[in-house]
């Protein structure tokens, strides 16, 4: 029997999904995107969806293998970051 979900598109997740797969609050990914600190997102219409693979780009940022590995990265907490570049069209402060 043929897959159905053959050929189709990744899957989006709303906000509360995505969330869940992260082990996180809906609102702590509300902040992330927020400051920017969070996983790529899109816009469609009003809603905002996360696809599957971005959320688990973003939180393979943070794989360590051990506390004083550096790792690819680091996935910053939900809070304003000043070393952030500023939003087109501002200036730094």
């Amino acid at each position: 029997m043929p897959d159905p979900m053959a050929g189709l598109p990744p899957r989006f997740l709303r906000t509360s999904e995505a969330a869940r797969y992260l082990g996180l609050s809906g609102r702590t990914l509300e902040k992330h995107r927020t400051y920017g600190t969070g996983p790529t997102y899109r816009k469609i219409g009003g809603r905002v969806v996360y696809a599957v693979d971005d959320l688990k780009a973003w939180a393979d940022l943070g794989a360590k293998t051990s506390t004083s590995d550096p790792g690819k990265g680091t996935v910053l907490p939900a809070k304003k970051h000043p070393t952030l570049r500023p939003y087109a069209g501002q200036e730094r402060r």
